[in-house]
């Protein structure tokens, strides 16, 4: 198939590479000159593995192409996938600008029929909207269909090449057809394509996202209890995950999720609630448990210094908001550095891919560096913020020795407590057993 992916940011440009990969002539669109120039040279505009490879391959071999000319792209397309950012408004709203006027120019430059799929998270209704600007402005027959995407950051690609379902809204036969042959490659071993109204597949993705914050968010106030009652919340999650009415995923105890999809999404709910009038309780206090949880890890270190960090400095393990990726919105480092800086901490930082990202955010009011053991050098307390796996089994010796206060603050619950504080460390964690203070 031909297929043009307009929007060339994470999921567009995941889309564009994957489906080129599988044989299909793509060509992805972008406003930005300079996107589509690094694209076009084989240069990834954002960090995902396995993403460099399969864009310099497909590249290569002619199956891809970045154009800014939308015109070109969408007049010969089979398929038009619709991947541009729909960020969150200031009330919590979904700004539908930049999705809108996609929609809009790709009706005026279609040339013949045209599958459009909405691949941006969007509000229920979206499509109906889109439907009506095609009606309005296209003098072609067009099939909007809703086709959510459910990538995690750090494993996108693996999660497009071998998905858990993929869900098709659409109120076209042929439509759903053309996905599930479309989609084919990627479901052989039997993952189902859930064929479903537009407004139903829209919901889906709120759903599945607010669902999953939501067992994030219970199993950090499980955490807190467990830290009050000296509870270990590791037996805990055993207990109730090996429950195949639960299960075992999502119920990590931690510091708070972040990035660019749990934090939007729940709240497009509760804003979504307020317009139809439906209570979003669960959902309301799941982004309030949230941002609490943020300050959990910050509020133990100034405990253990009683509350002053003026000559204290912390080093701080991890900036992105999850391992695999650079990805530093809403993360919960960003909440914990500046509390530490308002204690008054000297805050050493660092992260495999995420420091350049870290330098928009903090500037020069902390230090920089690009190992882990360096950062501790001197420190007062190391603060564990984001699980990558070089940070699982670091030389505690050689950490402890190198340290001026040998306290550990285990924001991911990824040492072994016990080990540690036998060790002669302080340990601190999310909900387990830890030393008397913190």
């Amino acid at each position: 198939m031909k297929i043009a992916v307009i929007g060339s940011n994470y999921v567009g440009l995941v889309v564009a590479t994957c489906l080129a990969n599988t044989g299909h002539d793509v060509v992805g669109v972008d406003i930005k000159p300079e996107i589509v120039a690094k694209l076009n040279r084989g240069e990834s505009t954002i960090y995902e593995p396995g993403l460099s490879e399969l864009l310099t391959t497909n590249l290569s071999n002619g199956r891809l192409l970045f154009t800014l000319d939308h015109y070109m792209a969408v007049a010969r397309a089979d398929i038009c996938f619709l991947a541009v950012g729909t960020p969150s408004a200031d009330d919590g709203s979904v700004n539908m600008s930049h999705l809108l006027t996609a929609a809009a120019q790709v009706a005026e430059a279609a040339t013949a029929p045209l599958t459009v799929v909405i691949k941006s998270t969007v509000p229920v209704g979206t499509a109906d909207r889109v439907r009506q600007i095609f009606a309005e402005r296209c003098v072609h027959p067009a099939e909007i269909v809703s086709n959510p995407e459910f990538l995690k950051e750090g494993t996108a690609i693996a999660d497009f090449q071998h998905p858990d379902r993929v869900v098709v809204g659409t109120n076209s036969d042929e439509a759903a057809e053309q996905m599930r042959e479309l989609y084919a490659p990627f479901v052989r071993t039997g993952h189902p394509v859930l064929a479903m109204s537009n407004r139903s597949a829209e919901l889906t993705k709120y759903a599945a996202n607010a669902l999953l914050a939501t067992r994030i968010s219970f199993m950090n106030e499980m955490a807190n209890l467990a830290d009050a009652y000296g509870v270990n919340i590791h037996d805990v999650r055993r207990g109730i995950g090996t429950d195949r009415r639960i299960g075992t995923s999502f119920l990590f105890s931690g510091v708070g999720y972040g990035g660019s999809c749990f934090p939007k999404d729940v709240s497009a709910i509760s804003h979504m609630g307020q317009e139809t009038g439906v209570s979003t309780q669960i959902v309301n206090a799941v982004t309030q448990v949230n941002a609490d949880q943020k300050r959990k890890l910050g509020e133990k270190v100034l405990r253990y210094f009683s509350g002053d960090l003026t000559d204290r400095t912390i080093a701080v393990w991890g900036l992105a908001f999850k391992p695999k990726t650079d990805d530093m919105r809403d993360a919960p480092s960003r909440v914990l550095v500046e509390q530490l800086l308002a204690a008054g901490a000297t805050v050493v930082v660092t992260d495999p891919v995420a420091l350049d990202e870290a330098w928009h955010h903090f500037g020069d009011r902390v230090r920089y560096e690009t190992s882990a053991m360096t950062a501790a050098v001197g420190a007062d307390a190391v603060c564990l913020v984001t699980e990558w796996q070089p940070y699982r089994f670091p030389d505690f010796g050689a950490l402890k020795v190198s340290m001026r206060t040998a306290a550990l603050f285990d924001g991911r619950n990824i040492w072994d407590g016990a080990k540690r504080i036998a060790e002669g460390f302080d340990y601190f964690g999310m909900g387990t057993p830890s030393s008397d203070r913190g």
